[in-house]
């Protein structure tokens, strides 16, 4: 479902500012399943997501909750 990580120079600044990170995800991913691969892959709560079509492709824009830093998450992921 969740196919790769984002690493632009914009999602890289998401994640110092807004505790947010970007997933190209599947798309015909509904956002409570995104929520709950994410959430058991990574033990982390998420506050929102929001997602987006661009190109027949969808991205997931994952806020965490402020007790889980996204950087944590991106230097586990090999992004930062």
């Amino acid at each position: 479902m969740i196919l790769r990580p984002i690493t632009t120079e914009k999602a890289v600044k998401m994640i110092d500012l807004d505790n947010t990170l970007l997933f190209e995800v599947d798309p015909g991913a509904s956002k409570p399943k995104i929520k709950s691969q994410i959430e058991s892959i990574f033990s982390v709560k998420i506050e929102s997501i929001r997602t987006h079509l661009k190109h027949n492709k969808k991205y997931a824009y994952v806020k965490l909750s402020k007790k889980n830093p996204a950087i944590d998450v991106a230097t586990k992921l090999g992004m930062i």
